[in-house]
């Protein structure tokens, strides 16, 4: 998957007071965010992210409650800039007093497992973002979702695959596995909620072929069939429920949550989708 990591001069301070301890920024995390945040990015050596900080911050450092985190990976060429731009996110991450974190792919692209090119060593990127954002804004590792839509969502999949546990939990959205899917993933499931529109072209529920037949879209619900065969969930019946336009199945296993949910629109993505992701996962974790 992607990147060797090495935070940049002015950056290093900052983080080598967090690699201190972890638990001393859970109880009393601090932002020195030197020179980036809102339009201007967070460099590492191999890339970059963008931080909105949620309004309430103030009022969280004085509770001293954790800081958690919604990290979001843009589609294919997509750019990180105009996702920390975004209204909607933005009045996300403030109402549910998280960061709202948009990470840049290398050329808008992603370096999954069988994406047409590897730019990037994405699980090592993605550690080196976590552990800088530890260390520069206090946000607690434990508590993270990670969402992504399009070529962000098969991403997100990938790295839930590789390492459940690196994220609290996952929300990807119009994207799941390419061809060939792995025949299983080498950790416990995760907490996965997918969403996706019946009516999606560019991202068919069922994938498509790209490059005149040199990659393949996987199949969502053979996607699926990856963590429910390794659950031992193969062949069961999910649990229902609409939650206004969504229409959901979910999956039980003895650890974490298998959630599809599909509605009768197209290729897009929306921030509710994402919080009630963030607000599922925060009540089956007991986040206050």
């Amino acid at each position: 998957m992607v990147p060797k990591f090495l935070h940049s001069i002015a950056c290093a301070a900052f983080l080598a007071a967090g690699l201190a301890s972890s638990a001393a920024l859970s109880a009393a995390p601090s932002v020195d965010s030197g020179t980036c945040g809102e339009e201007t990015p967070c460099e590492l050596e191999n890339g970059e992210y963008f931080i909105h900080l949620p309004q309430t911050l103030p009022q969280i450092r004085k509770s001293g409650e954790p800081l958690g985190a919604i990290f979001y990976l843009h589609g294919h060429r997509g750019k990180a800039l105009n996702a920390v731009r975004n209204k909607s996110f933005q009045r996300m991450a403030d109402e549910l007093g998280v960061a709202f974190v948009a990470v840049q792919g290398v050329d808008g692209t992603w370096s999954f497992p069988t994406a047409p090119r590897n730019l990037r060593d994405e699980a090592v990127f993605f550690d080196a973002v976590l552990e800088d954002l530890s260390g520069r804004f206090g946000v607690d590792r434990n508590r993270t979702l990670l969402s992504g839509f399009s070529s962000g969502g098969f991403m997100t999949w990938y790295l839930a695959c590789a390492d459940s546990g690196r994220f609290a939990g996952y929300a990807p959205i119009a994207g799941a596995f390419w061809e060939p899917l792995p025949h299983d993933c080498p950790t416990e499931p995760p907490y996965l909620f997918h969403v996706h529109g019946t009516a999606d072209t560019v991202v068919p529920l069922e994938g498509r072929w790209l490059g005149g037949g040199k990659w393949k879209q996987g199949d969502v619900s053979q996607s699926f069939d990856v963590w429910r065969r390794q659950s031992g969930l193969s062949g069961t019946a999910p649990q229902t429920e609409t939650d206004g336009n969504l229409k959901c199945e979910r999956w039980q296993p003895v650890t974490g949550i298998l959630e599809l949910c599909l509605h009768d629109g197209g290729h897009s993505v929306q921030a509710g989708w994402i919080r009630r992701a963030w607000e599922h996962l925060a009540e089956m974790k007991g986040w206050s």
